[in-house]
């Protein structure tokens, strides 16, 4: 269990800081410098860990459920999203920037478990090849948890910006209740059921493109 924890950390950290921190650049790009000014442009993963998201919640998954379910979240971002230089539009871009880092994630993950089913066999061909087995899929399971469509998930964000503004302002206000929402689903596994096997299919399509097993 102890190895499992230490397999998982590496990729885990860096998928969820990195999601964090790519919301923080795109948030710059398009005029916002909130999360830049308070250094959360950063791939320092000290800058975005939170103590029970980042560190307490994954380890108790991987102990209570032996490593088949990973699931954390790092301190968000600060964004205002009134400083943007189209708000209704950037918005879009900034939401869209966390899954993005997670899927190229995934497929950087999948290139070194490739190389290292394709070098010879050593010391360090087995560990390497579970860390970058659970970087595909804890990047895969959060890319596809943020787009669900509920604020104040990313994909929530990416709807407000492409309904038309009355429609975008209605399901802005679903936002204060968005995290019951989520717990609720999760709680009845009702999220699970349908996001299960959205990252799967998404994990046999990156296998077949890698050749991987």
């Amino acid at each position: 269990m102890v190895q499992t924890i230490a397999l998982l950390a590496i990729p885990m950290v860096l998928a969820i800081t990195l999601h964090e921190a790519a919301h923080g650049y795109v948030a710059k790009h398009f005029g916002d410098y909130t999360a830049y000014q308070a250094g959360r442009v950063s791939l320092n993963p000290l800058s975005h860990i939170d103590p029970i998201g980042t560190i307490v919640i994954p380890v108790a998954l991987v102990i209570f459920t032996a490593g088949q379910l990973v699931f954390g979240w790092a301190k968000p971002v600060p964004v205002n999203f009134s400083r943007l230089r189209d708000p209704k539009r950037d918005m879009l871009w900034v939401a869209a920037a966390g899954p993005g880092a997670n899927l190229l994630m995934t497929l950087g993950w999948a290139v070194v478990f490739k190389v290292a089913l394709l070098l010879p066999a050593n010391y360090f061909s087995y560990p390497v090849q579970e860390m970058a087995r659970g970087g595909v899929i804890i990047n895969l399971v959060l890319m596809v948890l943020n787009l669900v469509p509920i604020p104040p998930l990313d994909g929530g964000r990416i709807a407000v910006s492409l309904l038309p503004n009355r429609l975008a302002y209605r399901f802005a206000m679903i936002e204060p209740y968005g995290l019951f929402i989520i717990v609720a689903l999760l709680a009845t596994r009702v999220l699970s059921a349908v996001l299960g096997p959205v990252v799967g299919a998404c994990r046999a399509l990156i296998y077949a493109i890698f050749g991987l097993s």
